[in-house]
């Protein structure tokens, strides 16, 4: 068996709190859970029992009820704790001491810091203020908001009401802006005067002037001037500055608390082909995952400072944000995670003491490019734990982590999704780390992998991520999706009664998890399946490759991989390394792994979280439309694959 790269230490592993969960499992409900794998079968085995003792455990304010979940069996259809009531601003903001709450850094230098009393009594001003425009539970109020403590507050007073959040993170266009928010219909809207990324400052006022003409629904726009201290709001509609806005002798929070299963949040598919999906998330349903992934998967304690690199258009913000019911200090970084240099996140580590750090794949891989040795030019004595997701994480990043960063620590690469707005496959503080693997299937989460006719495929076998139960945060439905048929064709259809993710991959011998890619972007020369990132992880090993995208193209009645590739400054494509990067890939993987043609582009489309997209560039080669390129950070980008000789023949 493959050697551990990491493992915890007796003392970590005995005050990890998933050990304090499971001497209360042990104690009260199961006996003979002893270890994760005991636990992870109990968890599945006894839902009813396991999510009541999350709630437990997490110490949810608001009433459980006396049911647990109707209609279990059916996916979807499950009704979880169907007499509960609760409020989600009020779990989040359950301390009200002087520890830190929120630490705030810019890319400008600028930094401030809110306690736990503070962030409450800020939070009571901006709620008592919507309730004063008429805010009502149901409503619908919006951001288009960088990562600040003001973005926080806002979403924390919406909530607090009962009313659902909604968020775009700046860099988004007018169009794809619209084509979410304008779906469910805003009454208020959340933005900055303008942001600043990579030393440059952008302005948003002239953006939202144009969001406001198009969106009728929204009567207020509230300003936070964040990087220009004094904007011009003639060109809005009904706008003033959050400072005028807030109730400033506000000093408690009425919270409302309301259903299971009420709307907190909305979130957005990719939109890259087709409109968005406007994903309902209950308040419920999130904040018991959020809590159980949080406190169990991460480890995450009052003692911590917790930060994920997030905008608030990605699900991890809303993730991230769910920290506080924990107590710990949330710490926001609001800018280009390399400005003014690549050890920029590094320096944050140690300036603020983060303990549990979280970034995407890709920035790990971008690190490791650019030869960035924090082991050698850092403290980083705070730091316990490194999560990572957006894309898998390839086996070399995790010796370039264990090599380069630190030695103990613990690495956990996570999978889920907006969709669920949580994990399928999280971290575990108690079991060890394998090369190139998430470590575990999350607690409550029946995760098989599925063949093409719906049967359970091996251990090490690949095929279709899928769930096989119901779990508390499905999405309540899509908003604007009155009979459920797209939110049945999104996860129902391939498998009736089993929720399929869209990720290719497979079960380890160790009960962890490795990602092949998006299942929708799986190719198939010769009719066999290969995940695009089997390609990636030997391709981006080579030094002269920063990154690549991998597509299918019909070729000759059959499919033939190609693979285009961004190169070091300087360099060309030749034939040499042309045929190193088949070399590389034959002798790691199979000969049908192997790229028909090999491309050189000066740069990869990507959605505006960071991740790139496969289908769109394969919709381009085949001269097909690309829906919703406004979802795109770079939609550009896409001209460099129109119309490529080299795919001619």
């Amino acid at each position: 068996m493959t050697q551990a790269l990491w493992s915890p230490g007796n003392q970590r592993a005995q005050e990890a709190n998933i050990n304090r969960f499971m001497r209360l499992i042990r104690r009260e409900r199961d006996p003979g859970v002893v270890d994760y794998e005991s636990l992870y079968r109990f968890s599945i085995d006894s839902p009813k029992a396991f999510w009541r003792a999350i709630w437990e455990f997490g110490g949810v304010i608001g009433s459980a009820g006396l049911r647990t979940v109707e209609n279990f069996d059916r996916m979807p259809g499950a009704s979880w704790f169907p007499d509960a009531s609760l409020n989600f601003a009020e779990n989040l903001l359950r301390y009200r001491d002087d520890r830190e709450a929120l630490v705030f850094k810019s890319e400008t230098g600028a930094t401030s810091t809110l306690t736990y009393r503070q962030l409450y009594r800020q939070v009571a001003g901006v709620a008592s203020a919507l309730r004063g425009v008429g805010i009502e539970p149901g409503d619908r109020v919006a951001a288009y908001l960088p990562n600040l403590p003001e973005t926080i507050i806002a979403m924390l007073a919406t909530t607090s009401i009962g009313a659902i959040w909604s968020s775009c993170s700046p860099d988004f266009g007018i169009s794809g802006v619209v084509d979410r928010l304008g779906q469910i219909e805003p009454r208020v809207l959340f933005c900055a005067a303008a942001y600043s990324y990579n030393g440059k400052q952008h302005d948003c006022l002239s953006k939202v002037s144009e969001i406001q003409n198009q969106i009728d629904s929204i009567q207020k726009v509230i300003v936070i001037p964040f990087v220009d201290p004094a904007p011009d709001l003639s060109s809005l509609s009904n706008a003033e500055l959050l400072t005028h806005f807030t109730h400033e002798n506000a000093e408690e929070i009425e919270f409302t608390r309301l259903p299971f299963n009420h709307p907190v949040y909305i979130l957005y598919s990719s939109g890259t082909t087709g409109v968005p999906k406007c994903i309902t998330h209950g308040a419920g349903g999130t904040l018991l995952q959020h809590l159980k992934e949080l406190m169990l998967h991460t480890d995450l304690k009052r003692s911590d400072r917790f930060f994920y690199f997030t905008t608030c258009g990605w699900m991890m913000w809303n993730w991230m944000v769910s920290g506080l019911a924990t107590g710990a200090a949330v710490v926001l970084y609001e800018g280009s995670p390399f400005y003014p240099g690549p050890s920029a996140m590094f320096d944050l580590v140690d300036e603020h003491k983060i303990s549990i750090f979280g970034t995407g794949a890709k920035a790990i891989s971008a690190w490791q490019k650019a030869g960035v040795k924090p082991r050698e030019t850092h403290s980083l004595e705070s730091l316990k734990t490194i999560l990572s997701t957006g894309s898998p994480l390839a086996p070399e990043s995790f010796d370039y982590v264990y090599r380069d960063i630190k030695t103990d620590l613990c690495l956990s690469s996570i999978i889920g999704g907006t969709d669920i707005v949580s994990c399928f496959a999280p971290g575990c503080p108690v079991l060890p780390v394998y090369r190139g693997e998430i470590q575990c299937l999350g607690l409550g989460m029946a995760v098989k992998i599925c063949r093409d006719d719906g049967s359970f495929a091996d251990v090490n076998e690949t095929g279709e991520l899928c769930c096989v139960q119901s779990f508390p945060s499905m999405p309540v439905y899509f908003w604007g999706d009155p009979d459920g048929s797209k939110y049945h064709a999104a996860y129902f259809e391939q498998y009736p009664n089993v929720w399929a993710h869209g990720d290719f991959a497979r079960i380890t011998e160790h009960g962890g998890m490795i990602i092949f890619g998006r299942s929708d972007a799986t190719l198939n020369p010769g009719g066999v399946r290969i995940g695009t990132a089997e390609i990636y992880r030997q391709v981006e090993s080579l030094d002269e490759i920063l990154e690549s995208i991998c597509i299918g193209q019909n070729w000759e009645d059959d499919v033939r991989v190609v693979l285009f590739v961004v190169l070091r400054d300087g360099l060309t494509l030749d034939e040499n390394l042309s045929i190193r990067i088949r070399k590389v890939i034959r002798e790691n993987t199979t000969p049908r792994h192997v790229p028909a043609r090999i491309v050189q582009v000066s740069d990869i489309p990507r959605t505006v979280s960071g991740k790139i997209v496969e289908l769109a560039v394969r919709n381009v080669v085949h001269n097909q439309p690309v829906k919703n390129t406004d979802a795109l950070a770079n939609p550009e980008a896409l001209e460099l694959y129109k119309n490529l000789p080299e795919l001619d023949s």
